[in-house]
């Protein structure tokens, strides 16, 4: 059986050897460490608990288990699907941006959760800007017509004004802080999407519906110009129209 490399990747951005990793899970060092080497998976309950203790999806560290249990043809890039944002855990973005160590994204109107659940997102942020991680925040202009049509069609009034300007109040602190630039746009948005390396979640939104509503696609990049790289490209589209957005 050829080798798990997946795992072994998994266990070096943990930052765990067999030893630690082991004990974590609870089983033998030879057992976790025949997992990388020789392919072998798991019992399903072990591996749910291993993926817990990597902050990985089990499907995507072992795709045989989930064999009969999805779809035949599930795209490689597909890690998870949430039926909603809200149905998502939280860990998702917190893993998404603590492991990123080259770029964190992210495309939104408001997004205001992320502070709300986080209150140290923005000193998260600074560390990653300062260890060379390049941040990029695209937030939506609530003066924009985009917005406030959006704002009509999920019958939230003039709620999703109030919430962009919150978001940049929240992002404040950080305009003009090296590596982390806030810019502003006022494009119809049809995806939310948050980034960090070669993990993206797209919160794909529907049309009448609040994005807490809407499902959550977890992608990670395996191919060259894959699903990822439509989104990825997406997010340069809509920045090359921004503006830098204006400390309040």
């Amino acid at each position: 059986m050829a080798a798990n490399e997946r795992l072994r990747t998994a266990l070096v951005r943990a930052g765990l050897n067999y030893a630690q990793f082991a004990e974590a899970v609870g089983v033998d060092p030879k057992t976790a460490e025949r997992w990388v080497s020789t392919g072998r998976s798991p019992h399903r309950t072990t591996a749910y608990k291993a993926a817990r203790v990597l902050r990985e999806d089990m499907a995507y560290l072992w795709p045989s288990l989930e064999k009969g249990r999805r779809r035949r043809g599930l795209h490689p890039e597909l890690i998870a699907l949430h039926d909603t944002r809200a149905d998502a855990p939280f860990d998702l973005w917190r893993g998404l941006f603590t492991k990123a160590r080259e770029r964190i994204e992210v495309l939104v109107y408001a997004g205001v959760f992320l502070h709300e659940q986080w209150p140290n997102c923005n000193d998260l942020l600074r560390e990653k800007a300062a260890a060379g991680c390049r941040v990029r925040i695209l937030l939506g202009d609530p003066d924009a017509p985009a917005v406030s049509e959006r704002g009509e069609e999920e019958k939230y009034g003039h709620g999703i004004e109030t919430r962009c300007r919150v978001a940049l109040m929240h992002y404040s602190p950080l305009i003009g802080m090296p590596g982390v630039e806030v810019h502003q746009h006022s494009t119809t948005l049809y995806n939310s999407i948050y980034r960090g390396d070669d993990h993206m979640l797209v919160n794909a939104h529907v049309f009448g519906m609040n994005a807490y509503g809407a499902p959550v696609w977890h992608l990670r990049r395996e191919t060259e110009g894959g699903v990822f790289d439509r989104y990825a490209e997406s997010f340069e589209a809509v920045w090359a129209l921004s503006r830098q957005a204006i400390k309040e």
